[in-house]
């Protein structure tokens, strides 16, 4: 007898619009930016979240925060995303820019009370824009990418609020050695790919004073047979995108033998063919191969014979990064190698046990296009703070190189912009007087933000800004805000 079927409706959120849909957004980001709000200053709190699969995620870093957070609400998506662009772009900041968006939308919803116009608020943001950026190119000031001092006080700015500040100077140098490392220029262009040519290797175990940066590429790699050298100076080095065993069929291979000695001439014809790929390497007089394929044991022999030491299934990413290091070419085919394409620029050749992993080292190179950061420490957690401290210090030092303009830190630029919008709102007629002014009272949520977790007086320290502001001028503005945060820190 067939049951009687069930139907499970699935019913449909409310659809909003109007008033309401928009509220509903406004609060949704506020709800977000309230999240990591806490997250922000050098008194900031850490977060800590267990992930689905019951890892500990120990940081105040917003961007790694808000990657943890499940949020449904479209608004709140976006201020994640938001959070995601700024990490890309920028590298640092993705807690300020969230902090500040939220109070935005904040300050825009007295507005939309008002019954303005979306058109006309965003028109007045626009223009709060434009004169914020005039602003700040007012107040900056040139910096000296080639001097070391200026460098690496820039850039501890940028770590001064993370779990690293113990270790600031470390980090500070750890990140200029390895921006300067993989800084090249083509026509006339300066690139510094810090995502792709500046690994982080991270070891747990030791002491984070032990971190380094490598001149070369470190790999978690052993070499392929135990009797093969793990010591090389001035290696010869090859790299391959191809396998030294004989090659199997695309999809299904089929055959037939009806000899005995038919079987023992194809197992000959595979040998053959293996040594004569090894046979074509050693003529090059290699010291190391390494490639992204296999390598079979046959091939193994007739190299270890030669005394070259071998590394396999190495990873792209990796191989690109060897290439640029000791000046190799990556060669598809065994028949295809040059002596130019040989790379020589390595000076050492090192398989070392770090803990129970096998690592191989290609340091000490003449001129490394790459570079791999070695990162020690006591646990994985930590390390993995480390790692994103560091990414933000290395992004600030990438930025620097093509935007060489430092601001004073500390909620001044903040206060500063907020003091200029204001005077600048009394030339701005109409009903966009109103959504300008909200962007500069918007302004001072940064500064308010970091007295309040550094557990001071944020009515007494803003009432004490903004009765500078009436007495003095921008500039020296900007100089007492500067000493005030400090102060207050």
């Amino acid at each position: 007898m067939a049951q009687t079927p069930v139907f499970v409706m699935n019913t449909a959120p409310e659809r909003q619009s109007g008033r309401k849909a928009q509220v509903s957004n406004i609060t949704a980001a506020k709800t977000v930016a309230d999240v990591i709000r806490t997250c922000l200053g050098p008194k900031a709190m850490l977060k800590m979240i267990l992930d689905p699969m019951g890892g500990i995620l120990l940081t105040n870093d917003g961007n790694a925060i808000l990657r943890e957070i499940d949020v449904a609400h479209p608004a709140a998506k976006n201020m994640i995303e938001l959070s995601r662009t700024q990490d890309e772009e920028c590298g640092d900041g993705t807690t300020s820019v969230i902090i500040l968006a939220g109070e935005i939308l904040a300050q825009s919803l007295a507005q939309l009370e008002r019954d303005i116009h979306p058109v006309v608020i965003i028109s007045a943001f626009n223009k709060a824009l434009t004169t914020a950026l005039q602003i700040v190119n007012q107040i900056s000031k040139p910096i000296d990418t080639t001097n070391d001092e200026e460098m690496l006080a820039l850039i501890k700015t940028s770590i001064g609020t993370k779990f690293v500040v113990r270790w600031s100077d470390l980090m500070c140098r750890l990140a200029l050695q390895a921006v300067r490392t993989v800084a090249t220029s083509e026509s006339g262009h300066t690139i510094v790919d810090i995502k792709r040519y500046a690994r982080v290797e991270k070891v747990p175990g030791g002491e984070i004073e032990q971190s380094e940066v490598l001149r070369g590429v470190m790999i978690n790699k052993d070499i392929t047979h135990p009797q093969m050298r793990r010591l090389i100076k001035n290696p010869r080095v090859i790299l391959l995108d191809c396998p030294l065993e004989y090659k199997k069929g695309e999809s299904q291979t089929n055959m037939e033998f009806s000899k005995e000695e038919d079987w023992k001439r194809a197992q000959e014809i595979e040998e053959e063919q293996v040594k004569r790929m090894c046979d074509q390497l050693v003529e090059l007089k290699p010291d190391v191969v390494i490639t992204e394929k296999g390598i079979s044991d046959l091939a193994q022999h007739v190299l270890l014979k030669a005394n070259i030491s071998c590394i396999r299934r190495v990873r792209k990413t990796d191989n690109n990064r060897i290439a640029l290091a000791v000046g190799a070419t990556i060669v598809n085919r065994v028949e295809d190698i040059r002596e130019s394409d040989v790379g020589t620029g390595c000076g050492l050749f090192k398989v070392e046990k770090i803990g129970d992993e096998y690592f191989t080292f290609l340091t000490e190179c003449a001129s490394p296009k790459a570079c791999t950061i070695l990162l020690r420490g006591p646990s994985k957690d930590i390390l993995n703070e480390i790692d994103r401290n560091l990414a933000d210090a290395m992004s600030v030092a990438r930025n620097v190189v093509f935007n060489p303009q430092l601001v004073p830190g500390g909620g001044a630029v903040e206060m500063a912009v907020s003091v200029g919008l204001n005077e600048k709102a009394k030339t701005v007629k109409g009903v966009e007087n109103g959504p300008f002014r909200a962007v500069a009272d918007a302004m001072e949520v940064i500064p308010r933000t970091l007295v309040q977790n550094c557990g001071g007086n944020a009515m007494r320290v803003l009432t004490e800004l903004r009765s500078i502001e009436a007495l003095t001028g921008q500039a020296v503005f900007v100089v007492w805000v500067f000493r005030i945060v400090i102060m207050v820190y």
